[in-house]
């Protein structure tokens, strides 16, 4: 079989900044000029846009990072929502207008949400020329380019897939892979956060955020040929935040409760698949030859690079970035500083902060540089400075 290394860009608002400084710092690994390493790339929510803009340069790896570097280091949360007064509360007040008309039986006033994403739409528009994704597979630059979105209608997890020809459409229980033309419409699907962002509809169904009810997020790349994976998280292996001894009585305001759940749905999937394969792998590791041919499974190579440092400690640092419109609209869901954190670095779509990731993701790869550079197996750039 032939070997194919996949990407896995997992979702996080905000927190994707983190992959952007891993990628920065592949780049600078590989030789100057060096085409994608990776021929399956798979993108959910945040991860997705990451992804695309990667499949479009998949022929000029350092130039796709590049651009994916100028554009996260000089965010503002203006380039992905509304943050103008008449925008943030307009908007919020006709959410719960409309949570109270579709409540008795009115549904003119129900296709709201939290926030506007307009201005996504037209960064992306300007930004992602889809059109390249098919001429970098053309090319032989890419195998496959995934995005998965789940949809609201079927609750299923759908992974739309555009790549070479003779790649198989999937169905399992709650998850499809479908081939399709990627185009702004599934990136703005895949990152609809859950309430904060508005659903998008695709043939006929209304599709919100791809890792909600995203069981097994490995599996697209598998499914699309992948023998190995390198996953770039934005949570910390085994972290797990231990409230404050003070807060332990106290009920949890709504952004907490929606840091949690947004938590929930972001992270806990990822760690539960990668358990899920890590097993599978020591089964295939102790079964005769016959029997896993058989059986159809196989030694799948995974390598994690995930946060060093909780991101939403850091989140915590940069709130006041934010503009004053959605400072006053968290804390009217009782985001306080120490008690926002999860929630806020989700929405945090400011340079201040987003840089302070990609430094972290820079450095948190760099100290991995034998490692990464083993697994991709290529021959790497000479004279990189290494961290002191």
């Amino acid at each position: 079989m032939e070997k194919r290394v996949a990407l896995i860009l997992t979702g996080g608002g905000a927190r994707a900044a983190y992959q952007v400084g891993v990628l920065k710092a592949i780049a600078e690994f590989l030789p100057r000029r060096a085409h994608s390493p990776f021929p399956i790339i798979c993108g959910t929510s945040a991860g997705a846009l990451n992804a695309a803009t990667l499949a479009v340069n998949a022929g000029n790896f350092s130039m796709g990072v590049q651009y994916l570097v100028n554009t996260w280091k000089n965010f503002h949360a203006n380039q992905i929502y509304r943050t103008d007064v008449l925008g943030v509360f307009n908007n919020t007040m006709f959410w719960v207008v409309g949570l109270i008309f579709s409540a008795i039986g009115i549904n003119r006033l129900n296709q709201v949400s939290l926030l506007d994403n307009s201005p996504l739409i037209e960064l992306l528009e300007d930004m992602l020329p889809c059109e390249k994704i098919q001429e970098s597979i053309d090319a032989g630059l890419l195998h496959a380019l995934s995005i998965t979105a789940s949809g609201y209608g079927s609750g299923q997890s759908v992974t739309f897939y555009q790549g070479v020809k003779n790649l198989v459409p999937w169905r399992r229980t709650g998850r499809v892979g479908t081939p399709t033309p990627i185009e702004i419409k599934h990136l703005l699907a895949s990152a609809a956060l859950p309430f904060i962002f508005p659903a998008s509809l695709i043939n006929r169904e209304y599709f919100g955020d791809g890792s909600m009810r995203q069981i097994a997020p490995i599996s697209p790349a598998l499914h699309l040929g992948a023998t190995r994976v390198l996953i770039i998280g934005v949570t910390v292996n085994g972290y797990a935040e231990q409230p404050d001894r003070s807060d332990i009585n106290e009920y949890p305001s709504l952004a907490r409760i929606a840091g949690h759940a947004l938590n929930s749905i972001f992270l806990d999937s990822m760690e539960v698949d990668l358990e899920r394969l890590r097993k599978i792998n020591d089964l295939v590791a102790i079964m005769p030859d016959e029997m896993r041919e058989r059986v159809n499974l196989r030694h799948v190579d995974v390598l994690v690079v995930s946060p060093s440092q909780p991101i939403e400690k850091i989140a915590e640092r940069y709130t006041a970035e934010l503009p004053w419109t959605i400072r006053l609209l968290l804390r009217l869901i009782g985001a306080r500083q120490h008690s926002g954190g999860t929630l806020v670095s989700y929405l945090l779509s400011e340079k201040k902060f987003c840089r302070a990731l990609i430094d972290l993701g820079y450095q948190d790869a760099l100290k991995r540089r034998e490692e990464i550079i083993g697994f991709l197996d290529v021959k790497p750039r000479q004279n990189v400075d290494m961290p002191q």
